[in-house]
């Protein structure tokens, strides 16, 4: 009797090779030439439906997204320092915290005025889910705000 398993025998796999993108295509081109996909059949279709004026106009809009894209396909996202993203994620956090107390804001103006007779803890009871949504979307923006006020700054050459 031979109570030795054959499984435990050694066979060389194969290495299996996988083919390789002939081109690498940078993320800006796939995001244009995705976007184009989806975008020009949409506007063949609508365009026949639509009054002349809009039908023009939305072609125009089509057409100088094409540009747009186009542009943007050329950027080398390599290039860009994280000195030059600074105003962009300033401007992100500034928007957060400004969005999310405008909302605040507009969600107590919607309580108070069409529900004037409930008291503030009712109302927060029953908005919470708003409330929290809000201040989460502030104090996140202000996480951006501090994270670019302690980032170091470049030094400049005298």
């Amino acid at each position: 009797m031979d109570f030795e398993s054959k499984a435990n025998a050694s066979t060389p796999t194969e290495n299996i090779e996988f083919a390789q993108p002939t081109t690498t295509r940078k993320p800006l081109e796939l995001l244009r030439d995705t976007e184009a996909l989806l975008r020009r059949p949409t506007v063949a279709k609508l365009s026949p439906i639509l009054p002349p004026k809009l039908s023009n106009r939305f072609q125009s809009t089509s057409s100088l997204a094409d540009d747009s894209f186009k542009e943007l396909a050329e950027i080398d996202l390599n290039t860009i320092t994280d000195f030059e993203l600074r105003p962009a994620r300033i401007l992100v956090g500034l928007s957060l915290v400004g969005f999310g107390a405008l909302m605040i804001l507009v969600l107590l103006l919607y309580l108070n005025t069409l529900h004037p007779k409930i008291s503030t803890v009712v109302q927060i009871r029953q908005y919470w889910y708003q409330y929290i949504w809000f201040v989460c979307l502030g104090i996140t923006g202000m996480f951006i705000l501090g994270r670019e006020a302690m980032r170091p700054m470049p030094k400049r050459r005298k």
